[in-house]
């Protein structure tokens, strides 16, 4: 059982490692513009992140304690709500300090999370490789057993036609021999055979 192997390149591996510290690092760059641009000390800005910032987090409480509550949706409103925090903060702000502060916080949050999430996939995916491996091995353990079952039917044939092949020239040999009886075989019981002319002809 031959399966073709896939290899995935370099990028599609570290791109998932990198994803959170390069998600808070362009929240920090865009906020950082937008800082430059005019947001610093303005109030009515502040009050739009906070605004929005709030609300994201709201639809993810209400996302996780929803009846059927979708784990994604929640972890993705409350990364909308934290990211934009961060935004708020690090475009109201006049020094550095405390956007990179929060930027090097958000992105230990970012990482603790994805970390969790990280090992979840992967015990799920020991657990298919784990899976996928016994099949192969029960599958290739029915194929050596059908196979010595069909190699030993192909050899009980074959053992079978080379004593009918013996035992018919057996018989067809001893009708051709001097003083062979046909009756003293029937009279013995034995099965009555054809007559000697039949393995002559």
């Amino acid at each position: 059982m031959n399966e073709q192997i896939v290899a995935r390149h370099w990028l599609a591996i570290i791109a998932p490692k990198v994803a959170p510290a390069v998600a808070t690092s362009t929240m920090l760059i865009l906020a950082r513009i937008w800082n430059a641009n005019g947001a610093e000390h303005s109030v009515g800005n502040a009050v739009l992140m906070t605004a929005l910032s709030l609300a994201a987090g709201a639809a993810g409480m209400c996302a996780s304690i929803g009846r059927a509550g979708d784990p994604v949706i929640a972890g993705t409103a409350f990364a909308a709500s934290g990211g934009l925090a961060l935004a708020g903060v690090a475009g109201y702000a006049d020094g550095t300090s405390l956007p990179l502060l929060l930027w090097v916080l958000a992105t230990a949050v970012a990482y603790g999370l994805a970390a969790r999430y990280w090992r979840t996939d992967r015990r799920e995916r020991v657990a298919y490789e784990r899976h996928v491996s016994d099949r192969r091995e029960e599958r290739a353990h029915i194929e050596r057993v059908e196979t010595i079952r069909g190699t030993t039917q192909i050899e009980v044939a074959r053992t079978g036609a080379a004593y009918a092949e013996q035992l018919a020239q057996a018989l067809v040999t001893r009708a051709a021999l001097p003083g062979f009886d046909l009756k003293a075989l029937e009279t013995a019981g034995l099965p009555q055979l054809p007559a000697a002319d039949t393995f002559q002809e």
